[in-house]
C-alpha cells in the first residue's frame, strides 16, 4: 500500500507540474492601462473673460458657504476647471478637497454633467454644448463643524474665509492671467477686512473690484461681529492696518502703548528692509481661542490667531507675539522675493521647497528680531525665547541622520500631522535651525567687519530692491550667496551647505558665543518657559526626564533616548501617578528635584495604557533642567545690539 500510494503522489505532482507549465506558457499576463491624457498646461496668455465668483457665509448654525462661480467658455466640447491644490505659505498639496459638496454645473440653465479626472483629482471635466458662452458651477464647502474634522473657520462670532477653498477657475492658464471679480455676503452687523479693494457694499453683500485668481487667492478675509481696525502707519507711504475680530467686544480695548508697539513693527521693518512690496498692507489677527489657530503669509496682507486677551493681558499673552513680525516679514521674504523652484503659474502645479530655510528660516530669525526692536517681545523674552529653540535643536537626536535641507519636504512628506517622535524624525526644522544658521551668519559678519556690517544689510540689498514693486521676484541658491557676498565676501557656498545639507551632530551655536552668550541648564524655569507651560496647559520636562505631559497625565512628547524613551514610554500613555501619589505637574517636578539625592527613590511612575496599567521606573537624577542665555565674560554683546531698536 504504501509503495501504491507513493506511484500515486508522484503521478500527481508531475502532471500538476505539467499543467502549471502549460499554462505559464499560454497565460496572458497584465498590462498597466493607458496613460490618462494629462490636463492642459498652463499658459501665461489672457483668458477668454472673467470669472464671477459670489459666496454666501451667512449659515452660522451649520457653518456652510454656499459658492457659485460663473465661467466664460469660447468653444465647446471637453472643458477642464480646477480646485486649488497646493497652499503657498502651507508649502504643501493640502488643500481642503474633501469638504467640497454639492457639486452642480449648468449651462444656458440646463445641467450638464461633470466627470472628475481619476488622476487630477482636483480638476473637473465637461462637455460645453454648442452655443454655450458660460457655465455656472455652484457647490457648499462644509467648513469643519469640530476640531477633529479640521480647523474652525467659523464660530458665532467671527469667521476666517480663504478664497482658495472656494475658487474654482479653468486649467490651461496661468493665474495671473485669469480675471475674476468676487463677491461675500456676511451675516447682517459683520464687517469685514482684506487686502481686496471694495467695489460696492450693498446690504449684507460686499463686491470687490476686479481682480486675478492670483491675488484673490492671496487676499483672504477675517470678517466679525466684533470687529475694529486700527491704521498703524497714518503718514507713511502707503496704509498699513491693525484689523482685528474678537470672541467678545472688551478683547478689542488696546492701550495705547500696546497699539504703538504694532506701530513700531512697521518702523522697524522698513529699516530693517529699506522698502514696502504692496500698495497697502493688512494684518488680519483674531484675538480667540474659538476659531482654529493660523499664522500665514500673503503679499499684502496676513492671516494672525493670537490669544483672546492678547490686549488685555499684555504682560501674560507674550509667547508666540513674534506671529504678527514674522508674517508681516513674509511680505518682503517669501511673497515678494522666494525661491524659484517654489513659484508655480497656478495652484495645482507641484511647489518644490528646497529653499524654505531661507524664505523661513531667515523670516524666523527676523521675526524674532523685529520682535525685540519693536516691543512685541522685551530684550529677555526674545533671548529666553531664543534660548528656547536653542535647547531644542540642542537636544534634537533627528539631527544624527537627517540633515535640515532634507526638512524642507516635510510640508509634503507629513502635511503637518502630528508626529511620534519628533526628536528622531524631525519636522520643519528648517524654520528654528533656520533662526540659529541665520544668527550664526549675522554674528559672524558683524565680527568679521568689526560691527560695520550685518545682516540688515543682507535684508536691504536682498529684498529691498524694487521699492515699491510686488511683482515676484524669485531667486537661486546662487543668488544668495551672492547676495552674502555683496555685504561681506566670505566661502558663505560652504558655510550654508555645511550648515543646511549636511548631517551635523551639533547644533549651529555658534552665533550664540559670537553673540556673546551661551546656553546654559540651571533648575528653574525662565518666564518665557513658564508662560509657555501655562499657555500649553502641560508640564514640560524634556531635557530632564525626557517627557512632556498635559495637565491630564497624558504624554504628548517623549525624547528619544531619553530617561523616558529608556523606560518604554511613548507619547499617548496616561501618567496616573507620581511616586504613589496622584498625578500632577508640581508633584512629577518635586519627585525630580528630590531624586538628585542618591538616597531617595527614582521617579516611579504610575502608567495607564489602554485598560492595561503598568509601574515605570526612570533611571535619572540629574534634576530639572530648563534652558537659559547666559552671558560670557569678555566677549562682544553682539546679541544685545541686533535685538535693540534702530533710530
Amino acid at each position: 500500500m504504501k509503495a501504491l500510494l507513493f506511484s500515486v503522489s508522484v503521478l500527481s505532482l508531475a502532471a500538476t507540474a505539467a499543467l502549471a507549465q502549460g499554462q505559464m506558457t499560454t497565460q496572458v499576463m497584465p498590462e498597466p492601462a493607458a496613460p490618462t491624457p494629462p490636463i492642459a498646461a498652463p499658459q501665461d496668455v489672457p483668458y477668454v473673460g472673467t470669472l464671477k465668483l459670489n459666496v454666501d457665509a451667512t449659515d452660522l448654525d451649520r457653518k456652510i458657504w454656499n459658492v457659485t462661480t460663473t465661467i466664460p467658455v469660447s468653444k465647446a466640447g471637453d472643458f477642464v476647471f480646477l480646485y486649488p491644490q497646493w497652499v503657498p505659505g502651507g508649502h504643501s498639496p493640502r488643500n481642503d478637497l474633501d469638504k467640497l459638496a454639492g457639486l452642480v454645473v449648468t449651462a444656458n440653465g440646463k445641467r450638464i454633467p461633470w466627470k472628475r479626472d481619476v488622476v487630477s483629482v482636483h480638476a473637473f471635466h465637461v462637455d460645453i454644448p454648442a452655443g454655450v458662452s458660460e457655465i455656472e458651477v455652484s457647490y457648499q464647502f462644509l467648513t469643519a463643524v469640530e476640531g477633529r474634522v479640521g480647523r474652525i473657520e467659523v464660530t458665532p462670532e467671527m469667521l476666517n474665509l480663504q478664497w482658495m477653498q472656494v475658487t474654482m477657475y479653468p486649467a490651461g492658464y496661468y493665474t495671473r492671467q485669469i480675471p475674476i471679480e468676487a463677491s461675500v455676503k456676511l451675516p447682517e452687523g459683520w464687517k469685514l477686512a482684506t487686502a481686496l479693494e471694495t467695489a460696492s457694499a450693498a446690504g449684507q453683500t460686499t463686491t470687490f473690484k476686479p481682480t486675478t485668481v492670483e491675488t484673490l487667492v492671496d487676499s483672504p478675509i477675517f470678517a466679525g461681529k466684533y470687529f475694529k481696525s486700527v491704521d498703524l502707519d497714518p503718514k507713511g507711504p502707503v496704509p498699513v492696518r491693525l484689523n482685528m475680530v474678537a470672541d467678545s467686544p472688551e478683547l478689542l480695548d488696546a492701550k495705547a502703548e500696546h497699539i504703538q508697539v504694532h506701530k513700531d513693527l512697521v518702523q522697524q521693518a522698513y529699516k530693517v528692509f529699506g522698502s514696502h512690496h504692496y500698495d497697502h498692507y493688512d494684518f488680519l489677527v483674531a484675538l480667540s481661542d474659538k476659531i482654529g489657530g493660523i499664522g500665514l503669509e500673503h503679499h499684502r496682507s496676513s492671516e494672525n490667531r493670537v490669544a483672546p486677551k492678547y490686549f488685555t493681558e499684555w504682560d501674560k499673552t507674550f509667547v508666540g507675539r513674534d506671529l504678527l513680525s514674522h508674517e508681516f516679514t513674509h511680505s518682503w521674504n517669501g511673497k515678494f522675493r522666494r525661491g524659484a523652484d517654489l513659484f508655480t503659474p497656478n495652484l495645482n502645479v507641484p511647489m518644490r521647497d528646497s529653499l524654505m530655510w531661507v524664505y523661513e528660516g531667515q523670516t524666523q530669525y527676523w521675526g524674532n528680531v523685529l520682535a525685540a526692536r519693536s516691543g512685541l517681545l522685551t530684550k529677555q523674552q526674545a533671548l529666553d525665547s531664543i534660548a528656547s529653540t536653542a535647547a531644542v535643536y540642542d537636544n534634537r537626536r533627528g539631527r544624527d541622520w537627517r540633515p535640515v535641507q532634507d526638512t524642507t519636504n516635510d510640508p509634503i512628506i507629513a502635511s503637518r500631522k502630528p508626529l511620534s517622535w519628533l526628536s528622531w524624525q524631525r519636522s520643519e526644522d528648517y524654520y528654528s535651525e533656520g533662526l540659529l544658521v541665520w544668527m550664526d551668519a549675522d554674528t559672524l559678519i558683524r565680527e568679521k567687519t568689526g560691527g560695520k556690517k550685518s545682516l540688515d544689510d543682507f535684508a536691504k540689498t536682498f529684498f529691498g530692491v524694487d521699492n515699491g514693486s510686488y511683482v515676484v521676484r524669485t531667486y537661486v541658491f546662487d543668488d544668495v550667496v551672492a547676495g552674502l557676498n555683496s555685504v561681506y565676501a566670505y566661502d558663505w557656498a560652504a558655510f550654508l551647505k555645511t550648515r543646511i545639507e549636511e548631517v551635523q551632530e551639533k547644533a549651529p551655536l555658534d552665533g550664540l558665543a559670537r553673540g556673546g552668550y551661551k546656553l546654559v541648564y540651571t533648575d528653574t524655569p525662565t518666564e518665557f518657559m513658564k508662560s509657555a507651560e501655562t499657555r500649553a496647559k502641560n508640564v514640560a520636562l524634556s531635557y530632564s526626564l525626557g517627557l512632556t505631559a498635559g495637565s491630564d497625565g497624558v504624554l504628548t512628547d517623549v525624547q528619544w533616548g531619553g530617561p523616558a524613551f529608556k523606560a518604554g514610554l511613548t507619547q499617548g500613555l496616561t501618567i496616573v501617578a507620581v511616586n504613589g501619589e496622584s498625578f500632577d505637574g508640581d508633584k512629577l517636578k518635586a519627585a525630580t528635584t528630590a531624586a538628585l539625592k542618591p538616597e531617595n527613590p527614582l521617579v516611579e511612575l504610575l502608567i495607564k495604557d489602554g485598560s492595561r496599567y503598568r509601574m515605570v521606573k526612570l533611571d535619572y537624577r540629574g534634576g530639572l533642567r530648563y534652558p537659559r542665555l547666559e552671558k560670557i565674560a569678555g566677549t562682544p554683546a553682539r546679541l544685545d545690539d541686533i535685538l535693540t531698536p534702530r533710530k
